[in-house]
């Protein structure tokens, strides 16, 4: 055993040598943001006298924004924190919480205190010097026609993702176009009004359209992170999504959350109360056009010795015994997903990563906040019972349907004279490199392989490989156990409040604690293949005609075809080693849309599409107001610990449902410069 991991070690050693170098490469060579010392040294004109200058300042420019990866500490969105698929028993000195998502959970988060929410003006920052750059194109004399086009295009791309940034998180942006704002005018020079949301999404959108026909469709290892055509084209498609929802297209969700919010300055409608079906088409296209670059596709690694086999006499998808694509067989399933986060995958070569970057905020923080307290790590970055419900059984069933024959919960769901010892498993199990131990809970028994690749739970091994003295550590979270809450400190926040973890950026060789602990380099992917099949087959869900969108050169002719909202969904369950959807589901449009919301939220755990689409779906509040639910941290025995409680904390307790929860408020000190500017509903 010790040989055997000695030398995965070593080879994961290498492989860390490897990806260290590209990220040093890249950070150095794409992040340069030398904005300061054009100001200090010399005049900022002297930034677009020659091509060198002007990239480096372009960079810097897009250096402002914030580290996406950082979606829980998080200073730019709210994230996981403030939604129903985290939490965490954590709460900061005073009323402030460190983590900013719980802030704006509990409504602590208004126009004069935002915690680290507050971008809005950063944003403009970065729009005021993309402005510079276009404007000064034509000035480098060394600067060729590609040169200039390439540079273009990113500068757009740039630009579109501060406008993108505030529209998804604020709402309707002030739209400025070209202009470059004069520094040192009146008040009255810069107050103008918010665009209406239509005329923000149709903008922003154009100019990543713009962006993606001068943008290169691939940037090469050493320049992973920098974005591509292909990640301005899946903006745009996760953005046309977001307007066909039914918060923002009319309907009993916009009039709701927006029947009454107004522009001053001529009384038209922030979002539109008329519902458009052909915002749905133009979303499908957009996906479609993605897909049809042919230069993405779902990661998977081949089956071997270790793979388990696919479960017996599914009838429900005829399909699913093919081999992959075609269905579920010959890949890991485990594999397949887990490697795509835990480091295990490269991810500048990963051909599901539409845009992704290096992240070594995963392994100092998220991370951290995921381990045992024996490993080094904080115990308290939670997952919900709602997420670990949520998860199918290996055979597609959910755990209602399977109750009693694979699910096990409470002692009513066994056979008649059984007790409660008779709830946890008999048998060790290892598959896919991954160990599930005798006298496991039957909760987690039998589940579907994004499961354990993502969660962990109490009496779940953590590998810890590279640690020659902690490795294959069992975390139990008893309450009189170490990693439990009497076990760390009765007083500490170390311990999961809800029996669960985060556990899917975790490499089996990561270890904080120990003899050798090492951790590999970590990616966080902005846009995944997987969201851009999961949203065309949803745009097509929602069609009731038949409608053509012309995009770039070509045409799209669209609607309900079962068919390809079956192909599109089922690669996604196939990967996951799941049957695909049945005849009688994709008849119905309700029961298709049910099951993209219950595949979204697990395929995107913790990826911050959840806080997103439960909005756009005008589902928020029905989510929200159903109480956050985990285990018994307080229970001493198994009998006491494997019982459903809402959390006994005040981050949970102060949670706040209210529609003005939709979007981060306007700073106040914005609106008081610019009259003309309407605050986001709910905050006035």
């Amino acid at each position: 055993m010790k040989d055997m991991r000695t030398s995965i070690i070593n080879k994961i050693v290498k492989a860390v040598i490897v990806v260290q170098l590209i990220v040093m490469a890249t950070s150095c060579k794409d992040y340069l943001n030398i904005d300061e010392y054009f100001d200090d040294e010399f005049n900022i004109d002297e930034a677009f006298n020659n091509i060198r200058n002007m990239e480096a300042y372009m960079w810097g420019a897009a250096a402002e924004f914030n580290d996406e990866a950082r979606t829980i500490r998080s200073n730019y969105t709210p994230g996981p924190m403030a939604t129903d698929e985290a939490f965490n028993g954590l709460t900061g000195a005073g009323t402030t919480n460190i983590y900013y998502g719980m802030d704006f959970a509990t409504g602590n988060i208004n126009p004069t205190k935002f915690g680290g929410l507050n971008q809005w003006g950063k944003y403009y920052i970065i729009i005021r010097k993309c402005n510079l750059i276009l404007q000064n194109l034509e000035r480098p004399e060394d600067m060729t026609t590609i040169d200039r086009q390439r540079i273009e295009g990113y500068t757009r791309f740039i630009r579109a993702y501060a406008y993108y940034n505030i529209l998804v998180d604020y709402g309707p942006p002030i739209l400025v176009g070209d202009e470059v704002l004069n520094t040192n005018e009146t008040m009255e020079y810069y107050d103008r009004p918010r665009a209406t949301y239509d005329e923000a999404m149709d903008y922003t959108c154009g100019e990543l359209e713009k962006a993606a026909q001068l943008m290169p469709a691939d940037v090469g290892l050493l320049n992973f992170g920098r974005p591509t055509k292909g990640a301005a084209l899946a903006l745009v498609a996760r953005l046309r999504l977001i307007h066909a929802s039914p918060l923002y297209n009319g309907g009993a969700a916009a009039r709701s959350y927006f029947g009454n919010w107004t522009r001053k300055t001529d009384g038209v409608h922030y979002v539109s109360q008329q519902y458009d079906e052909t915002r749905w088409a133009v979303a499908a296209a957009a996906a479609k056009r993605v897909m049809d670059m042919g230069q993405y596709k779902l990661y998977t690694v081949p089956a071997d010795e270790k793979t388990p086999v696919l479960p017996a006499n599914i009838t429900s998808d005829l399909d699913f015994y093919k081999p992959y694509p075609s269905g579920a067989s010959g890949i890991d399933a485990f594999r397949s997903y887990s490697d795509i986060f835990t480091g295990e995958s490269v991810a500048a070569i990963n051909p599901e990563i539409i845009w992704g970057k290096s992240a070594p905020y995963i392994n100092s923080d998220l991370n951290q906040g995921a381990l045992p307290p024996t490993l080094g790590g904080w115990g308290r970055f939670c997952v919900t019972q709602k997420v670990v419900d949520a998860y199918l059984m290996e055979d597609g069933r959910t755990i209602h349907e399977a109750r009693g024959d694979a699910y096990f919960e409470t002692v009513a769901d066994l056979p008649s004279g059984s007790t409660f010892n008779d709830l946890f498993t008999e048998q060790s199990r290892s598959f896919s490199g991954y160990p599930l131990n005798a006298g496991v809970f039957k909760m987690y028994a039998n589940r579907e392989m994004r499961f354990y690749a993502s969660v962990g739970f109490n009496e779940a091994v953590w590998q810890a490989l590279s640690s020659t003295t902690l490795y294959n550590h069992t975390a139990k979270y008893y309450f009189q156990d170490l990693d439990g809450r009497g076990g760390v400190s009765a007083s500490s926040p170390n311990y999961p409040i809800t029996g669960y973890v985060i556990k899917k950026w975790v490499h089996p060789y990561d270890a904080k604690n120990g003899t050798g602990a090492r951790q590999l380099p970590k990616f966080y992917a902005m846009i995944r293949y997987a969201e851009i099949l999961l949203s065309y087959a949803e745009a097509l869900n929602n069609l009731t005609g038949t409608h053509t969108v012309q995009l770039d050169e070509k045409s799209y002719t669209l609607s309900r075809n079962t068919d390809e909202i079956k192909n599109a969904f089922n690669l996604i369950r196939y990967r996951a080693g799941l049957p695909g959807l049945s005849v009688s589901q994709l008849a119905s449009q309700t029961e298709v849309q049910k099951q993209i919301e219950r595949e979204r939220m697990v395929e995107f755990l913790w990826e911050n599409r959840r806080f997103y689409d439960v909005r756009r779906w005008g589902i928020y509040e029905e989510t929200e107001r159903e109480p956050i639910m985990g285990m018994n941290p307080d229970g001493a025995t198994k009998e006491a610990y494997y019982r459903r409680v809402i959390p006994g904390t005040s981050s949970f307790l102060t949670r706040e449902v209210n529609k003005r929860a939709n979007w981060v408020p306007l700073p106040q000190d914005e609106l008081r410069n610019l009259p003309s500017v309407d605050q986001n509903p709910g905050y006035n």
